[in-house]
């Protein structure tokens, strides 16, 4: 797998929402799959697949359930639409964010997926701007691009490698970008990418 060429497959979008008080900051990635938009939806909402290249799930994956990822977030599934539209709560570290998954079938059999994480203008916001939760979903990402294509899955301590490091310095900068382009000054994403691309590739 190219992971310059996986990062580059990625559009990444910030933006506010003012009708919002609760998330007002939206996190956006797209990009597309060379899988049927139905694969594409069981790899994301099937128990046994997502814990092959995300995380093991427990609890009811049916809407008005509630889920648990394995040392991550819970929450609760508020709609699903087979196989176009999920929206949950994502509930970690004693705060509460909107997630929505969107699956558009493409000509060809490709699917373009949409990710949006709505989060709160809290202390963590404040500190790494949307890369805090956007170089973690572009990892994510990553693994469903190997699952779906059958090739092999980053290594468990992929993080840790100098490929992975790269890889997540590269999302940070392109976050700090896309923080700028949303209405960030320059000088504010750009502080907000560095703390990013520290905290997840130290050194």
């Amino acid at each position: 797998m190219d992971i310059l060429e996986e990062l580059q497959r990625v559009h990444r979008r910030v933006s506010q929402q003012d009708g919002s008080p609760e998330q007002p900051h939206r996190v956006e990635l797209e990009r597309s799959y060379r899988a049927a938009v139905e694969d594409v939806w069981e790899a994301c909402t099937v128990a046994d697949r997502l814990a092959r290249w995300f995380l093991p799930v427990t609890g009811d994956l049916r809407l008005g359930g509630r889920y648990q990822f394995e040392g991550n977030a819970g929450g609760t599934v508020r709609e699903c639409e087979p196989p176009s539209h999920l929206t949950v709560t994502w509930e970690y570290g004693g705060s509460t964010s909107l997630l929505t998954v969107r699956l558009t079938p493409e000509k060809g059999g490709s699917t373009r997926l949409r990710l949006i994480h709505d989060v709160a203008d809290d202390e963590h916001w404040q500190t790494y701007g949307p890369g805090a939760v956007g170089v973690g979903w572009e990892g994510a990402l990553l693994g469903l691009s190997a699952h779906l294509s059958g090739e092999p899955l980053p290594d468990s301590d992929f993080a840790a490698t100098p490929a992975g490091q790269d890889f997540m310095r590269r999302s940070a900068a392109a976050w700090g970008e896309a923080h700028a382009a949303g209405g960030a000054t320059v000088d504010e994403a750009g502080a907000a990418a560095r703390r990013t691309s520290d905290a997840y590739a130290p050194g």
